[in-house]
């Protein structure tokens, strides 16, 4: 792995004021490590979230669109929960995996995309998961058909997986949501 140096005044300025404008200051970290510590799947990544916070007030984009962390990442929010700043860790990952696929960059891991897409698409569509129609939509992008068929038919068999979407109050609200994080972020 080639060292490099890294400062704020080689970083993205622009990057920057799109994570304050999504109210995400990552700025105020002082490097505790207690987000680090906290994560459940940390040892999984391959930069720790107190790295990913420090690259990204560096500005730092490039390095964190080709990180496997930002896809990885369970978003159980146990990072931003322990942070004593209160930084939304969780909405940086989740900012870095939307500009990711607005780029275009291939994913470091593939497989995590396709269900993210899924799973988006479901909440914007039903305004919550949808969980037959999202399966079905990952195993479509996915391509793996049958991989997970024996756990499906007995969580459907249990009752878990209901064949008709619940209804939600409030699902053109949600819509807004969507319409406008897109708006927002491309500012």
């Amino acid at each position: 792995m080639q060292n490099m140096t890294i400062s704020p005044a080689k970083g993205n300025r622009k990057f920057l004021k799109k994570l304050k404008e999504r109210n995400i200051d990552v700025q105020t970290c002082y490097q505790c490590g207690r987000c680090s510590a906290g994560c459940p799947i940390a040892d999984f990544f391959d930069l720790q979230p107190m790295e990913v916070v420090r690259l990204a007030g560096y500005g730092m984009e490039e390095k964190l669109l080709a990180s496997e962390t930002i896809w990885l990442c369970a978003s159980c929010d146990t990072c931003a929960t322990r942070c004593p700043n209160s930084i939304d860790i969780t909405g940086l990952m989740d900012v870095m995996r939307e500009l990711a696929l607005r780029k275009g960059i291939k994913p470091a891991v593939p497989q995590v995309p396709a269900f993210h897409l899924s799973f988006m698409e479901s909440v914007k569509r039903w305004g919550r998961t949808y969980e037959i129609g999202m399966i079905g939509a990952y195993k479509l992008r996915s391509g793996d058909y049958m991989g997970d068929m024996k756990l499906g038919l007995s969580m459907f068999m249990k009752g878990k997986l209901s064949l008709v979407p619940h209804s939600i109050e409030g699902k053109p609200e949600i819509r807004d949501i969507f319409a406008g994080k897109g708006k927002e972020y491309e500012r």
